[in-house]
């Protein structure tokens, strides 16, 4: 076998040029998605009103297996991809571990992060469906970022509601949404019905996911030629984002390397689902076995303490409902939270595989992510981003057990992005005035009490 180098690099030839959708594989769907006033399954075209056309097809799509990549979204992919995977030598050193540890770098772009594989996507379907522009919701900024700079790209006006608390603890990331051409709301906000609605029944609150997303969707459904998009948890984003897996396969399979365990952070399920998707694929064909671990804050623990039932995708109750692990719509995640993992659902695709068995899922505290932040940082030159400092966190577990086993087992995580844009979060661990705030039982079961009865 050759020298596995630092990076492996794949070339511009070797960019995927399909997505894989993960479904079509699966011999138990996804649970579709049902209309809330009815409890019928929706059809693509009921979806045309909120989002564009081509990718309310996408979203339905159980049984195309592969979605050839339009060449306008390949030409721009080969601007920042394909994107290295990453032999973490220093920290493998560091640990004294016998395990090889790898991680796909998804930083390497202006948004920092790997929102911008789906950005794009969208971003084209909604200019070639002759629209004005799109809204959307972001959380800790990265979807928002990154959809700025694909409007930005085709020329379409960019409508974001940023959840409240973010807003106000990552000026840096807003201003490069605005240096885009976005403009950028703290959600929940006065301008909608809905924002103004959960205003009063949450006063003082500092915003969801949730929230952000009822508002976006509010702001598309109102204003002729919008539609709504969103970063993470449909069926879309996933197929989207399996561009990186797809690569993180080749780059392996270019070096004869069999990966014993993937991990991935989990807050809606976009970067984990598009890591994941092909080695899912794998196992769902019979054809290999990885240990797929999903890593999500104990501040929002959807798949570990969370219920597998349908529930609104939105606290506003505006968003078909879809079957998947969820804290309930109207769970408020704690202020305190560092990173953008705040959604109370996990996507339907991850959700049945994880009710499968095919994927397990764990929940670490926030003090604990940001210590294997900066050991990462310090041994690896990568501040990492608290989303993907949740995998970290789990891989640096993982490696350690193999020192204490001697098993030399070959680890793959995401590293979704990078923490340029929270400082704030790493301020405050520094200054050891970070806290860890875990939802009780109670907290949570008052929440999925309000879950629709289906």
């Amino acid at each position: 076998m050759a020298e596995i180098p630092y990076k492996i690099y794949l070339s511009e030839s070797e960019i995927p040029s399909a997505w894989y959708n993960v479904r079509a594989d699966m011999k138990q769907k996804p649970a579709p998605l049902l209309n809330p006033g009815t409890g019928e399954a929706l059809k693509a075209s009921d979806l045309y009103p909120i989002f564009c056309e081509e990718l309310s097809n996408q979203e339905v799509d159980n049984d195309t297996k592969w979605f050839d990549i339009p060449g306008e979204i390949l030409d721009f992919y080969k601007m920042y991809r394909p994107s290295p995977l990453v032999r973490a030598y220093c920290l493998e050193k560091e640990l004294g571990t016998p395990a090889h540890i790898y991680y796909k770098f998804e930083g390497n772009n202006t948004s920092g992060s790997h929102k911008l594989n789906s950005a794009i996507a969208q971003a084209y379907y909604a200019k070639k469906q002759g629209l004005k522009g799109v809204t959307t919701e972001t959380g800790a900024g990265q979807w928002g970022t990154a959809l700025s700079m694909a409007t930005a790209y085709f020329g379409l006006d960019c409508q974001v509601y940023m959840v409240k608390v973010s807003y106000e603890q990552k000026p840096f990331r807003r201003e490069v949404m605005r240096t885009y051409g976005a403009s950028v709301t703290p959600s929940p906000s006065m301008n909608t019905n809905i924002g103004r609605k959960i205003n009063e029944e949450f006063p003082g609150t500092n915003g969801s996911l949730g929230c952000a997303i009822s508002e976006a969707v509010e702001a598309a459904t109102t204003q002729e030629g919008y539609r709504y998009v969103l970063g993470s948890v449909l069926n879309q984003v996933l197929l989207h984002q399996s561009v990186i897996g797809l690569e993180t396969k080749a780059a392996l399979d270019k070096y004869g390397i069999k990966a014993d365990m993937i991990i991935g952070c989990a807050g809606g399920g976009s970067n984990l689902g598009g890591l994941i998707s092909p080695f899912a694929g794998e196992m769902l064909r019979g054809e290999a076995k990885y240990d797929i671990i999903a890593v999500e804050p104990a501040s929002c623990p959807s798949l570990t303490r969370g219920s597998y039932v349908y529930d609104f995708c939105d606290t506003g109750k505006v968003c078909p409902l879809a079957k998947m692990y969820t804290l309930g719509s109207g769970f408020m995640p704690a202020a305190n939270h560092a990173g953008g993992l705040r959604y109370h659902g996990m996507s339907s695709i991850v959700s049945e595989l994880y009710d499968e068995g095919l994927i397990r899922a764990t929940s670490v505290k926030q003090t604990d992510v940001f210590d294997a932040a900066v050991k990462f940082a310090r041994v690896e030159g990568i501040l990492p981003a608290p989303e993907s400092s949740h995998a970290i966190k789990v891989a640096i577990d993982e490696a350690l057990k193999c020192k204490e086993t001697g098993e030399a087992k070959n680890i793959v995580f995401g590293l979704t992005g990078t923490g340029y844009f929270d400082l704030v979060a790493y301020e405050k661990y520094n200054d050891k005035v970070m806290d860890d705030y875990i939802p009780t039982d109670d907290e949570i079961a008052k929440s999925l009490a309000n879950c629709p009865k289906i």
